[in-house]
């Protein structure tokens, strides 16, 4: 199949993409300098055909989605960013907050549907207990299991884990900067995490990264964690055995190169993700741990196992695993700024193509993240689709409710069903691959669809 990227003729090709072609084909990172580079060329088709090449080299022809419900368990929030139409005031019309009989029922309506997730996000809000926090994940659970699933939960950002730390009290030091003060932060952070995957959260969503950058975040969204508290609540759950996602919010009032540096951050947490579950360069079959001074870990050389495979497949277990649980970043998710009824609204946000630039430099830079996501709720379906042949190698899922961004004017309501995501998927080219939250391969059953299983 020929794809979009491959039809630019090599007359056109800007000969300064040569090296990073060169490092891309060896599996090397690629510098900021580099990144800067795939952003200003006007060859955007070789940018967009190298993603291909990485996308193509980890997953080959697949391309994931999944079954999942969204539940935004309230919108209020004591934070009014900038860029946010999505939070309310208590008093505000629209204000909602879900009582457990209402997850029930979205707990069952999931089910229904043979759902493999519950993605459950909400705002910052100000007077609920924390042992709130604990009965949603424990009821989603239980209510599913009673009706015979075992619905993973994915749940709450960095931002809102900072926010339950806070309101269990268990968040000390937050204006020590000293060594002591930030233990202290760490440990209420470790305890949040603790108490939620006692109550059964399988996994972090990767939203509140924004950008990492203290200008940009003191003018669109100041009171929100800044990048060092963010990674610090990610680092955790990776040890605590959490996986992660990651995204970064683009085309606002942030700098190309601050897209960069917040791309180089997350890839070095991620370094020390996947030095921790055991990877290294791997010669002759054998994994052997890297140098991380003087090499980063890439997933982009021949022979190296993706993270879901090393963790969940004995035949490609690392040799020198540790014993424990080790989680890391599954994906990063490009999400392009609406200004629609936000404090920048004015702004006019990324172009189609910025976005399409944008989500193949993340695939290029990100070289030891397993996955790039083109999430079709905010890039649309037909983006997502060219998008698969530009880096992206899943697009999310079903969703059904959405409550955060409504892109054209779109309801809470934003829903397609699996036919339709495997047809977008077809007509991109590619062969679509069903996946629970973690990567792992879903097989349904041939006479009731509503049941699966794992591979």
């Amino acid at each position: 199949m020929t794809t979009l990227a491959q039809t630019r003729s090599p007359a056109h090709r800007d000969r300064r993409l040569d090296g990073i072609r060169t490092k891309v084909l060896a599996g090397d990172r690629l510098t900021l300098d580099d990144g800067e580079t795939l952003y200003s060329t006007p060859d955007l088709w070789t940018v967009l055909g190298l993603a291909d090449t990485v996308r193509r080299r980890l997953h080959g022809e697949a391309a994931y989605f999944n079954v999942n419900r969204h539940l935004n368990y309230s919108n209020i929030c004591a934070l009014s960013c900038k860029f946010c139409e999505f939070y309310r005031k208590k008093d505000d019309v629209g204000a909602y907050t879900r009582d457990m009989e209402y997850v029930k029922d979205e707990v069952r309506k999931a089910v229904e549907a043979g759902a493999t997730e519950i993605h459950s996000v909400g705002g910052l809000h100000p007077y609920l207990p924390f042992s709130y926090y604990t009965d949603l994940v424990a009821t989603i659970r239980a209510e599913a299991r009673r009706l015979g699933s075992d619905l993973h939960v994915k749940a709450f950002t960095a931002v809102e884990i900072v926010h339950l730390a806070k309101i269990a009290k268990v968040y000390k030091g937050a204006n020590d900067f000293s060594d002591a003060g930030r233990q202290a932060r760490l440990d209420g952070i470790r305890w949040v995490l603790t108490e939620l995957k006692s109550a059964g959260l399988g996994s972090l969503p990767g939203g509140g990264a924004e950008v990492f950058d203290d200008r940009v975040h003191d003018e669109a969204y100041r009171g929100k964690i800044r990048s060092d508290v963010w990674l610090d609540v990610h680092r955790i759950a990776h040890e605590l055995g959490i996986n992660t996602n990651a995204t970064i919010l683009y085309g606002h009032i942030e700098q190309r190169r601050e897209r960069l540096i917040h791309m180089d951050m997350l890839r070095r947490a991620q370094d020390e993700a996947l030095a921790r579950m055991g990877y290294g360069q791997v010669a002759n079959g054998k994994s052997q741990m890297a140098n991380q001074e003087e090499r980063p870990i890439t997933l982009t050389r021949p022979g190296i196992p993706l993270p879901e495979h090393a963790a969940f497949s004995p035949s490609h277990r690392l040799t020198d695993a540790r014993s424990q649980p080790a989680g890391y970043f599954q994906t990063i998710i490009p999400l392009p700024f609406f200004p629609d009824g936000c404090d920048l609204e004015h702004l006019p946000g990324p172009s189609g193509l910025e976005n399409y630039r944008t989500l193949a430099i993340a695939r290029l830079m990100l070289d030891n993240f397993p996955h790039v996501k083109a999430f079709w709720i905010m890039q649309t379906l037909p983006m997502a689709q060219i998008m698969l042949q530009s880096g992206a190698d899943d697009i999310d899922g079903t969703v059904v409710w959405y409550d955060i961004t409504k892109v054209g004017g779109a309801s809470t309501h934003q829903e397609v069903d699996v036919w339709m995501l495997q047809k977008a998927i077809r007509e991109a080219g590619f062969e679509p691959v069903e996946r629970d939250t973690v990567y792992r391969r879903v097989r349904r059953d041939s006479t009731d669809g509503t049941k699966w299983s794992i591979r």
